[in-house]
Order: structure tokens, then sequence, then C-alpha cells
């Protein structure tokens, strides 16, 4: 599964864009200095997600929406289609 492809089942799980998840981790103070713990059991408790999928939104919430390029275009299950992670939906995604 892509990174982009985390980040989409986490919209169809939880209802929300992976940028309005990012912005409610922000009013909880969350930031490139808070470690994955504490966010990944506040997407459990209040999203019921997983350890892959609360992962993915630490990766956002603690790096921003850069990925590394090395999975990019290389054809694999796990490629992505850009090093830029979309976060305002799966249905306005221009790369879709």
């Amino acid at each position: 599964m892509s990174f982009q492809a985390y980040l989409d089942a986490v919209e169809a799980k939880t209802g929300l864009t992976p940028r309005q998840l990012l912005e409610l981790a922000r009013e909880r103070g969350f930031d490139a200095s808070t470690k994955a713990t504490p966010i990944l059991e506040w997407l459990k408790h209040d999203y019921g997600l997983g350890r892959g999928h609360g992962m993915a939104m630490v990766h956002v919430i603690t790096k921003g929406p850069r990925i590394s390029a090395k999975h990019v275009g290389s054809g694999g299950t796990h490629a992505d289609a850009s090093d830029e992670l979309w976060l305002d939906g799966a249905a306005s995604n221009p790369d879709r």
C-alpha cells in the first residue's frame, strides 16, 4: 500500500481529510517535537485508527507532507506518484 493510499484510507475511516486531522492535531499542541505515542493514542481513542494508519498521520503531523523520493515511481506496491502527499481528500486529488 502506498503512503497516499494509507492517507486515503484514514479519510475513509474517519470522515476527515488528512489536512483536517492535521489541523486538529495542531489544536492539541502536536508538532514536530511530539513523539509518536501520544498522537497514536489520540487517533486510536478518538477515531479508532490502528497503528499503520496512525503512523501515516504521525509522519504528516511531525514531518509534513513530503516523503522520501525512493518509492516515487518505483513501480512496487508501496510506490507513490509524488514525493508530496495530497492532504485535501481523495476525491479532489489531481493525481487520481
